[in-house]
């Protein structure tokens, strides 16, 4: 079964950086077929997605929330998609899970990005 294993969050200032990684397990060389997501949910809200990394032609999505400060991209070789996040407000904090384009992958227990002074 495919297993994802997010990590790289933390506790960071308000408009400081973080870099998130996910890798992808037991997928072999279907990795660089998938596409990816990552998504995030904040504590009492729903989980949205915030960007998105289509293998099929590579064509990439943000939601207003991020786009302009967060980027996402991918290592085949490593089996790993990444999420760099800049000027970090408050309102990004949450937990942020990766998975496949629809989320319905595992879910896997994700990374905790708190934006706190």
């Amino acid at each position: 079964q495919v297993q994802l294993e997010e990590s790289g969050g933390g506790l960071v200032q308000p408009g400081g950086s973080l870099q998130l990684s996910c890798t992808v397990s037991n997928i072999g060389g279907m990795f660089r077929f998938a596409g990816l997501a990552w998504y995030r949910q904040a504590s009492g809200k729903e989980r949205e997605m915030v960007a998105s990394l289509k293998a099929s032609d590579g064509s990439i999505w943000y939601s207003d929330s991020v786009k302009g400060r967060f980027n996402i991209s991918r290592d085949d070789a490593k089996r790993t998609v990444y999420l760099q996040m800049h000027e970090l407000t408050p309102e990004d904090t949450a937990v942020y899970y990766c998975n496949d384009l629809i989320g319905s992958g595992p879910w896997a227990q994700g990374t905790q990005v708190i934006v706190s002074a």
